[in-house]
């Protein structure tokens, strides 16, 4: 059936969203709405502008019978910036503190939008780069794990603190808690990821980094690459056994000063966009 241009920018627009990091053929939109590939190039310079003015990601075409078109989530500074800023307004609350200086979170972790905005800036670092699973560790990670997978269009694997028996074989680590040097032991199935994959680690808060650590060690166990590492919220730590991360709140608790908690935003300005507006 023969598409209106209005009705096909909003379905294309529509489709691209739901299939990020995907080359989808022009001769599959000229298909779907029986419109010239002439006809289709020109909507999809319309969505690009309107893409890239807004800051909602980036839209490239390739030209030849192996091309199309690719669109990529990406979240703007400026929307990045009253994102974050609005988090560390809700989490700079007194309440959120639990024993040990962790911080609740899990009512942000559960809210669709957070997640998604979430998802759109962490995938806003790694534009160009080619990433074959998200990885997390089985506790409160892992929504916000399966909302990056969802923006990076790639499967999100879970990390386990035993074996299952349902997981079938698995490959198991040993590794160093933080400041409490604990020895504990973490899994994962060998079906879940593919020899020399490249993971992003993503992980919802991050004191010492020993589990992110221990993470890391099982990827190269899998003959993998870490392409990188998030995590939502790093909090004050004697001890950092990590160097290299993206994080997008800062959270220190109990005080000298007197207060329980104070908020502000992570390392991500500079890790994603370099300082610059």
């Amino acid at each position: 059936m023969k598409t209106r241009r209005a009705d096909r920018l909003v379905d294309m627009s529509h489709y691209l969203l739901d299939h990020p990091r995907q080359l989808i053929s022009l001769n599959f939109f000229a298909d779907r709405y029986e419109a010239a590939k002439s006809s289709i190039s020109e909507d999809l310079s319309i969505i690009r502008r309107t893409y890239q003015a807004r800051g909602t990601g980036e839209v490239k075409t390739y030209p030849g019978a192996a091309g199309g078109v690719y669109y990529t989530p990406l979240m703007a500074a400026g929307e990045a910036k009253d994102f974050v800023d609005g988090i560390c307004q809700i989490v700079n609350d007194e309440s959120r503190v639990l024993p040990g200086g962790y911080v609740y979170l899990s009512d942000l972790l559960g809210q669709p939008n957070v997640l998604r905005q979430t998802g759109r800036l962490i995938t806003t670092q790694y534009v160009g780069e080619e990433i074959d699973a998200v990885m997390t560790a089985a506790t409160k990670g892992i929504p916000l794990a399966q909302a990056v997978a969802d923006q990076l269009n790639v499967p999100f694997v879970i990390v386990r603190d035993d074996a299952k028996v349902t997981e079938g074989s698995m490959i198991s680590v040993n590794y160093l808690t933080g400041s409490s040097k604990r020895v504990e032991k973490m899994a994962l199935s060998k079906r879940s990821l593919k020899a020399g994959a490249r993971v992003l680690i993503v992980d919802d808060f991050m004191k010492a980094g020993g589990t992110i650590q221990g993470m890391q060690t099982l990827v190269r166990e899998f003959g993998g690459t870490v392409v990188g590492t998030a995590v939502f919220a790093e909090g004050r730590s004697n001890v950092r056994l990590l160097e290299d991360y993206t994080s997008l709140l800062h959270v220190e608790t109990n005080l000298d000063s007197g207060q329980s908690i104070s908020v502000q935003p992570g390392n991500y300005f500079a890790e994603i966009y370099q300082g610059k507006e």
